[in-house]
């Protein structure tokens, strides 16, 4: 199911960061007292009542600055606010209202995105509320009083920010053709790799509008197999600060995961794999997609007979957190190996989707513990008393156990092993859920 996107923006030093870590419920967003610390978006997943939505944290907005990290942070912002679904507008009480807010407001304004108005460093509701009422006159809606550092009003600034998200976005809508999401750095060849997807023998059945400004889902059909591809292509920019553009990387995909099945992470031959790279598969990691690598322009490197071995060893050191992912070496412009992609996109469908009987997993169980004996404390052992998957996409088993704590890392990792070589589980991730039970249970 997509999240919602929120976005926090605002001028630079009126609280964005402290406000995003006390709803995310962590430091994630470094806070200086200094304008301009927050040079990237970070996002985070947030939870308020029965509702669940993604929150983005955005450089300050310098809107006539001609500095050029100040005019980066900006392009940021405006990225984000063309992604979110409501847009948080952050001002400062002791600061008061100041031109820069008035610049800030209109460029919200002319987004037709919900605004929520929010004065933070109100310290005192009682004794600050007439500085304010002085919001008003940003002619942005009613202003909602917060203090971020004291946790003061966040509640009330949530509630609004629901009721301006509308119900539908919040309920699954049922689609069963699987949605494939493209990403990775600017300039890698996405959009190449789309449109060759798209290309010859292909019928486009339609093209629907993305929810970011410039990620597109067109619906393909091949081998009378339907599909949707999100294609992120769009977040390439002719800027030539290369952490400009790695940061303008997260926000697509982000948005653009939120929405897929499956995850193409395309990786450019020529510049090898990376750590941005590794950012971004990341993203996808988290949220239990299914994984496939691509390494485009491969028909632009000079090969040997262990050429895909020694690129392989490369993605494996890098991207070693995901080890269950496809690789495929591919060519956008020769075409070469692009008919294998959906082959491997219909096998990570099946895997995502398996379901292992509780009998036989147990068994596979049984042997792995034979094979390798749970590890124990103080001598404690680790007693497993069975398991059971309880979902698919990802795939989900529970364990249940005499004590979580002794469910050392490891052990999970080994478990985990165990099952992949049995089952397979190509290209997805596995979750392994720990859950403790007395033994007359």
């Amino acid at each position: 199911m997509s999240k919602p996107i929120v976005a926090i923006v605002g001028r630079p030093n009126v609280g964005k960061s402290t406000l995003f870590n006390a709803l995310a419920g962590s430091k994630i967003s470094i806070v200086k007292d200094y304008p301009g610390v927050t040079r990237d978006r970070i996002y985070a997943d947030i939870h308020w009542l029965n509702y669940q939505f993604t929150m983005i944290d955005t450089g300050g907005i310098e809107p006539d600055s001609k500095d050029q990290m100040l005019k980066h942070m900006r392009e940021q912002a405006e990225i984000a606010i063309a992604t979110a679904d409501v847009i948080l507008f952050l001002t400062d009480v002791r600061q008061g209202l100041v031109d820069a807010d008035y610049k800030v407001a209109d460029m919200l304004r002319k987004s037709h995105k919900p605004v929520v108005l929010v004065i933070n460093k109100v310290d005192s509701f009682q004794k600050q509320m007439a500085d304010v009422y002085e919001f008003y006159n940003l002619g942005i809606g009613e202003p909602h009083p917060i203090s971020a550092a004291s946790m003061l009003g966040l509640g009330d600034m949530l509630d609004e920010v629901i009721g301006h998200i509308p119900q539908e976005k919040f309920e699954e809508v049922e689609d069963e053709r699987p949605k494939i999401a493209i990403i990775g750095k600017p300039n890698v060849g996405k959009s190449s790799i789309v449109n060759r997807l798209l290309g010859e023998e292909r019928v486009i059945v339609s093209d629907i509008a993305g929810t970011t400004r410039d990620a597109i889902d067109t619906a393909v059909r091949y081998n009378k197999k339907e599909y949707v591809l999100i294609d992120t292509a769009g977040l390439r920019r002719k800027n030539k600060i290369k952490e400009e553009l790695e940061r303008y990387s997260i926000i697509r995909t982000v948005a653009a995961v939120e929405r897929a099945d499956i995850a193409v992470l395309v990786i450019d031959a020529t510049e090898g794999v990376t750590e941005q790279d590794a950012k971004i598969a990341g993203i996808a990691h988290e949220r239990g997609k299914g994984m496939i690598i691509a390494v485009n322009k491969w028909d632009a490197i000079e090969k040997d007979d262990k050429s895909v071995y020694k690129f392989k060893d490369k993605i494996k050191e890098i991207l070693s957190f995901i080890p269950y992912a496809e690789i495929l070496f591919i060519s956008a412009v020769t075409g070469q190996r692009l008919g294998k992609l959906y082959e491997t996109i219909d096998q990570v469908i099946e895997a995502q989707n398996t379901r292992v009987q509780t009998g036989v997993l147990n068994e596979i169980l049984a042997e792995a513990v034979a094979m390798q004996q749970p590890p124990s404390d103080k001598g404690k052992p680790l007693k497993i008393y069975y398991m059971t998957q309880v979902a698919v996409k990802p795939p989900t088993f529970v364990a249940f156990v005499n004590d979580k704590e002794l469910m050392h890392f490891s052990y999970q990792r080994y478990l985990e092993n165990q099952i992949r070589q049995t089952f397979g589980f190509q290209g997805t991730s596995i979750r392994m859920i720990t859950r403790e039970r007395k033994e007359k249970d």
